[in-house]
């Protein structure tokens, strides 16, 4: 059985919003899913994935000798009725090309529209999970449920054990806590307050800090700023255990990066902070409990798709002006959502 190829090389976050879509098609058969090293981790023990290949895009687009190298490796292993472009580069429709899929589906928006045999339109209206999904529909059919573009994720055993043993030696293995996120790839995105806000919520919750090793020296001062045995640090774990260990939080609080959509897949009630992007542009949350905190009266914003490495106004206050009083209030919302009368 042939089966499909899902072709994701972009962001961490892109990679758990593609699950969706590799769940929809593995309703029809075998999938395997080329991504880069890192999202490889993220795709690890997904019941819907025949084979994860894991690209370094970075060794291998180096040169055309080393694509070639990439293109054979992929068709010895079978042939594809057809192939996804969840990643829209032309590089990404030349490899899809090469392997020899009869089918190669991809947006009209893409760079590499080409090289595709069928195109569906972009969706700027819909979350970003809806428009990889509908990838997989460009045959038609019945609009998604918010279960069916909800990301799954799937830690171990490993991991779940992991995290058990973190708990257990920090603030207890029952223990309810509230998990923050302080980084992101961006400066700008990252929301300067959430020592402040540790220090707020310290008086009512334990605390677990989430991020990369990058993030080591906020998750220092985050947990300094709190009593002694009231925080966990979750920093630098491997990524499905940072995801188990975030499904087991009462909420989150993250600026706009990948732990927001490790919130989403597993659940877990989200507080996005907003500050230079918005969540229109498709990547906001979809925990079935989530906000969102945004500076709403700047005509500034959004600056950027991605977040800019600084300012282009100098002034920063679509973050410096979200207080933690403010995030603090929404996040009580999102802890206690109304009762339905």
């Amino acid at each position: 059985m042939s089966g499909s190829l899902v072709i994701q090389t972009s962001f961490l976050g892109d990679v758990i919003l593609t699950t969706p879509l590799i769940g929809e098609l593995a309703r029809r058969g075998p999938v395997d899913v080329l991504v880069t090293p890192e999202g490889a981790a993220a795709l690890a023990n997904n019941p819907h994935i025949r084979t994860v290949i894991p690209y370094d895009k970075r060794g291998t687009y180096g040169s055309a000798l080393g694509l070639w190298q990439t293109v054979k490796e992929i068709r010895g292993r079978r042939p594809y009725e057809s192939a996804y472009l969840a990643q829209g580069s032309f590089r990404s429709g030349l490899l899809a090309m090469m392997t020899g899929a009869k089918e190669r589906i991809g947006f009209v928006s893409s760079t590499g529209r080409a090289l595709y045999t069928k195109q569906v339109p972009y969706r700027p209206d819909w979350h970003h999970s809806q428009r990889l999904w509908s990838l997989a529909m460009s045959r038609g059919g019945d609009p998604p449920s918010r279960d069916q573009i909800r990301p799954r994720l799937y830690p171990s055993d490993e991991e779940r054990h992991r995290v058990d043993m973190l708990l257990r030696e920090s603030v207890g293995a029952d223990a309810p806590f509230v998990a923050l996120a302080p980084g992101s790839a961006w400066g700008t995105k990252r929301w300067p307050y959430y020592t402040e806000l540790a220090k707020r919520l310290a008086e009512d919750f334990r605390i677990a800090v989430i991020g990369s090793r990058a993030d080591a020296a906020i998750a220092t001062e985050i947990i300094g700023g709190v009593p002694a045995g009231s925080a966990i640090n979750g920093v630098g774990l491997p990524l499905l255990a940072s995801a188990e260990l975030i499904g087991r939080a009462q909420a989150i609080v993250t600026n706009d990066s990948a732990p927001q959509h490790l919130a989403s897949a597993m659940g877990t009630p989200t507080l996005t902070i907003f500050g230079p992007t918005v969540p229109e542009f498709g990547f906001g949350p979809i925990a079935p409990r989530h906000t969102v905190a945004g500076h709403e009266s700047l005509t500034c914003r959004p600056c950027d798709r991605h977040g800019p490495r600084s300012c282009p106004l100098g002034h920063w206050r679509c973050m410096r002006e979200l207080t933690p009083e403010y995030v603090s209030s929404l996040l009580t919302e999102v802890l206690n959502p109304p009762v339905p009368v």
